[in-house]
């Protein structure tokens, strides 16, 4: 069979399936059978919830499940995969367990073992409403009378380990491959051009002036902002300078530096949720713009695409795409009742915005009430500071095992960032998703790699495009012909994971309140 007709089959047989996880049949994207074998025990279903829990024997026949957070596990290296996995088993499987059980670390039991949102010191919902005032800034007196706020301790976790992936980043970088950056700086006018170069010579480069035209426009009208709607942006024209400037430095050894962004505008101006999250925009955002463009400009560089057919394509989609998501999300945010809200939503709900939850919930942590006040000394968790420390000193051990023994190459295949990064995107990731994308990846990337190699190199890729074009053209079609005229089915299967109890604390006399289905301990 050619590719263009597997590809065809697969983008068919996807297309029709994705109607049952997405209509029909709701409860495939999590099929959490532990929770139905127990459906009366709290700990049970915090184990086996593959949404809001530990994701125990949880899997997920819904590809969008598969791919939405971590993208396709078909084209994820193998040695990648393996890191990954040990990442998410010590996160999941034996810190997360210890913690919450063993030690009962931060009053862990007083909250649910596995959520993004915020919370009071009595396991309820923290009112972050009670503390802004009317210029949209931190009302000190109020959150003194209110409060610390208080995370899951899955959430907490969640940020030691993003604390460490910082610092193993750095360091992997620097000691792994400092030298080669340098030198392939310095060389990259004088080298060889290699067989792709040289056949790409037939088209004319892009001007350079292309680029200065569009780097000091965006500054110029961002500095705009920053001054003349300085009390709506927050942001000075300082902050975005040196945003700016962060991007500048770090976009080339280590571009994923995102909780660092915030860290770092939550210590100068904390207080200021809307300056934070500009500044997080600015400084990290656009690192990871540029390495999406970059992305792209390796792909027309292997494609033999003309630079600038590929340079004007990039803009006029940044532009289209821009305008149309700020019109989208200002409708959706008018016509969707409570949406983004997932506590009033009905079970498997598309509108709980996990991304967005998680952005908002950042905004309030570094920006709003601002680090010092939760990782600092007037806070709560000054502890997980310690991961710097230790997600630096990760990568020094690896180099030193490999300058002594260097003849074991499979220490080199030991990545700590991708280790202690590997659960970087939860949330707004659940287990559900960890769990599927590793068990996917191991099967075709390992097996299917090794016994059926040839089918592996003509198809794998292949099949990884069919089946996200397929699930993505019904997710569309669902949308418009069914979703916007809440055109619903009500069944068993329609009703989510059926884990209703993985969510509430099992401290003693957490009471949540009438409407709470979490009984009393």
């Amino acid at each position: 069979m050619s590719r263009s007709k597997f590809f065809l089959v697969v983008l068919i047989c996807s297309f029709v399936w994705a109607f049952v996880p997405g209509y029909l049949f709701q409860s495939l994207t999590s099929i959490s059978w532990v929770c139905w074998v127990f459906s009366k025990s709290v700990t049970a279903q915090q184990l086996g919830s593959g949404m809001k829990g530990l994701g125990l024997g949880a899997f997920t026949l819904d590809w969008t499940a598969v791919s939405s957070f971590l993208f396709s596990p078909l084209i994820s290296p193998f040695f990648a995969t393996v890191n990954v996995l040990v990442g998410y088993v010590l996160f999941i499987y034996v810190v997360m367990p210890t913690a919450y059980w063993g030690m009962n670390l931060y009053n862990a039991k007083t909250f649910p073992i596995f959520s993004s949102h915020l919370f009071a010191s009595n396991g309820s919902p923290y009112k972050i409403a009670d503390i802004v005032n009317q210029q949209f800034q931190l009302d000190t007196e109020a959150y003194d009378k209110l409060g610390r706020i208080n995370l899951s301790i899955f959430f907490a976790i969640s940020y030691g380990f993003n604390f460490a992936t910082i610092a193993a980043t750095i360091t992997h970088v620097g000691f792994f491959y400092g030298k080669e950056i340098y030198h392939r700086f310095r060389a990259s006018q004088q080298e060889e051009p290699d067989v792709h170069t040289k056949l790409m010579r037939k088209y004319e480069d892009i001007p350079a002036w292309w680029f200065y035209s569009v780097t000091a426009l965006s500054m110029i009208v961002s500095l705009i902002l920053c001054t003349v709607l300085k009390d709506q942006v927050q942001l000075p024209w300082w902050g975005f300078l040196f945003a700016c400037a962060m991007a500048f430095t770090f976009t080339l050894p280590t571009p994923g530096l995102n909780v660092i962004t915030e860290y770092v505008m939550g210590l100068i101006m904390p207080g200021y949720p809307i300056a934070n999250v500009c500044f997080k925009v600015y400084g990290y955002i656009s690192m990871s713009q540029a390495i999406s463009f970059l992305a792209d400009f390796k792909l027309g560089h292997y494609m033999k695409i003309p630079p600038k057919s590929m340079f004007i394509v990039q803009f006029v989609g940044t532009v289209v795409a821009g305008t149309v998501n700020l019109i989208v999300g200002w409708w959706l945010l008018g016509s969707v009742e409570n949406i983004c809200q997932d506590q009033l939503l009905p079970p498997n709900s598309p509108w709980t915005c996990p991304n967005d939850r998680v952005f908002f919930d950042a905004s309030v942590i570094w920006g709003l009430v601002g680090p010092n006040r939760i990782f600092g000394s007037n806070g709560n968790y000054i502890a997980l500071n310690w991961f710097f420390l230790f997600g630096a000193a990760g990568p020094v051990i690896v180099y030193i095992l490999h300058r002594i023994f260097p003849t074991h190459k499979w220490i080199l295949l030991i990545n700590i960032p991708v280790l202690t990064g590997a659960t970087a995107l939860m949330p707004p990731a659940s287990t559900l998703n960890f769990n599927s994308w590793l068990l996917y990846g191991i099967i075709f990337n390992f097996f299917v790699f090794r016994y059926r190699k040839k089918w592996w190199q003509r198809y794998n890729y292949i099949l990884s495009a069919g089946l996200d074009a397929g699930a993505a053209f019904m997710g569309v079609l669902l949308y418009f012909t069914l979703t916007m005229e809440n055109r619903t089915i009500k069944w068993w299967g329609t009703g989510g994971e059926h884990c209703p109890l993985a969510s509430c604390p099992t401290a003693k006399g957490v009471d949540l309140g009438p409407d709470s289905v979490c009984p009393v301990f």
